[in-house]
């Protein structure tokens, strides 16, 4: 089944059921949410946890392909009902849960998504939203048509530094900005040969229901459940998908951006297999209020990440030119003079915002912002005080276990009508779709692709078969 056909039955009741819209908007203010999860494994043990932590939130149901995973959940929600197959769950108890949480590798999200919605349930998904551009536009087209409460899976999202970022931004305490940088040493590639052969599947694990709509493939330990995944391009998004989505959020969001018009990846040769082990993603936007006529961006990831330049530069540091022994180029090589410890090393991952007057580095993650202008650090202490105290974002709390699970429960909040919550898919697919053109253009290294947006297609026609994928009937 491919996804047109997939959507198109979906939205007539795939599983032959007609369920009215959701009525959550007017529950009591005391009444539980029930919720239903999907993927309750790593990861999904963590959004299980933080999403039950709630103090209104019933467990309804469990849905996981690996037996260990759901036994392990069921013992800690035993009144919950335990399912294998999500489309048997939602057929069978659509009626008895209110909300659904989609905690699997990424090729599943909008499959169990779009069903889950198409059911009016709200969805909390996590990131990266969806696997391919297409459903991307899907999941922000019926969640708008629906009206449901939607959340994607970026924690961080709801912390002090990066809502204080964003804000500092907003206000012009570097101008309007014209670059910005971010990256992720994290190495979610793989530079090797698709595995030969096949191994016995594990007695815990549904191998064909792990798989899903994705197309057929051996089982081979190692390669992909329970974590591999994310470094093979039939299931993941890579490292782009993974840290990317959280430390593109920020800049992202405080430079009110919409998608990229051009995008350049350096990386080697695809392989059709794994992601590249190491990128290089150059984007550029449209002008914002918030930017110059347009905005370049650069993605660095894996070993080694950030390249380094100019633009990332630290006070403390000093840029020398060195040629590399038994080779004619030069390379960029740094030293650090004496100075405060950390303030003049790059954190390990993060991004920096160029603008007009000066830099703001922003960590990833828990740490606050910094200024920087001419060469030195610039004390920004009134500035952070007045827009804490003006967003009323209290004081900075470097626990995530207390901190975590706050935008878990604005989602829980949200669907019990109060309030609302600041990643839904609308805001959660332009992103998403942004990650994803990075991807896709790691397939044509050294290209610069162009992108329509009102169109959804590239002008570049041999990259628009990337934008989406047949679905497996399974």
């Amino acid at each position: 089944m491919n996804k047109r056909e997939f959507i198109k039955k979906s939205s007539v009741g795939v599983l032959g059921l007609a369920l009215a819209p959701s009525l959550l908007k007017n529950l009591d203010p005391q009444q539980k949410l029930r919720t239903a999860h999907i993927g309750v494994g790593n990861m999904g043990g963590e959004d299980l946890k933080a999403i039950s932590s709630h103090p209104q939130v019933e467990v309804t149901a469990l849905c996981d392909v690996d037996a260990v995973n759901l036994a392990a959940a069921h013992k800690l929600h035993p009144s919950a009902r335990v399912f294998f197959d999500y489309r048997a769950m939602l057929e069978e108890i659509g009626n008895e849960i209110d909300a659904v949480i989609v905690s699997t590798p990424d090729h599943t999200h909008a499959p169990a998504s779009l069903m889950a919605m198409e059911m009016n349930k709200p969805v909390y998904c996590q990131k990266p939203l969806t696997h391919y551009v297409s459903e991307s536009r899907a999941m922000k087209k019926i969640a708008a048509d629906k009206g449901l409460v939607t959340q994607m899976g970026i924690q961080v999202h709801s912390f002090y530094d990066y809502k204080l970022a964003t804000l500092l931004i907003q206000s012009g305490i570097i101008g309007k900005v014209h670059t910005v940088h971010a990256w992720s040493p994290k190495n979610w590639g793989f530079d090797g040969k698709a595995p030969e052969g096949e191994d016995a599947v594990p007695a815990q694990l549904d191998w064909n229901l792990w798989l899903g709509t994705s197309a057929e493939r051996p089982y081979k330990d190692g390669y992909y459940h329970p974590g591999n995944w994310r470094k093979l391009v039939d299931y993941g998004c890579g490292t782009l998908g993974d840290m990317g989505v959280h430390i593109f959020d920020t800049p992202y969001n405080a430079l009110a951006l919409d998608v990229p018009t051009t995008i350049t990846t350096t990386c080697r040769p695809p392989s059709g297999y794994g992601y590249p082990e190491k990128n290089t993603v150059t984007y550029e936007f449209p002008q914002t209020p918030y930017t110059t006529k347009t905005l370049k961006w650069v993605w660095y990831d894996g070993p080694g990440a950030p390249t380094l330049s100019e633009d990332l530069m630290l006070p403390g540091m000093e840029m020398k030119k060195t040629a590399k022994s038994g080779d004619k180029s030069v390379a960029d090589k740094i030293s650090l003079d004496a100075g405060v410890a950390g303030e003049n090393e790059l954190p390990e991952q993060g991004a920096m915002f160029v603008g007009e007057k000066g830099r703001l580095l922003l960590p990833h993650f828990m740490q606050l912002p910094k200024k920087i202008r001419k060469g030195k650090y610039v004390d920004i202490s009134k500035e952070i005080a007045k827009i804490s105290e003006e967003h009323n974002l209290g004081e900075p709390i470097r626990n995530y276990a207390t901190e975590g699970p706050k935008h878990y429960h604005q989602f829980v909040d949200a669907c019990l009508g109060k309030g609302e919550t600041t990643a839904p898919f609308d805001y959660a697919a332009r992103l998403t779709e942004t990650i994803l053109l990075g991807t896709i253009a790691g397939r044509f290294p050294g290209e610069t692709l162009h992108w329509d947006s009102e169109t959804a297609k590239f002008k570049e026609e041999k990259a628009n078969q990337y934008l989406s994928g047949n679905y497996r009937d399974f």
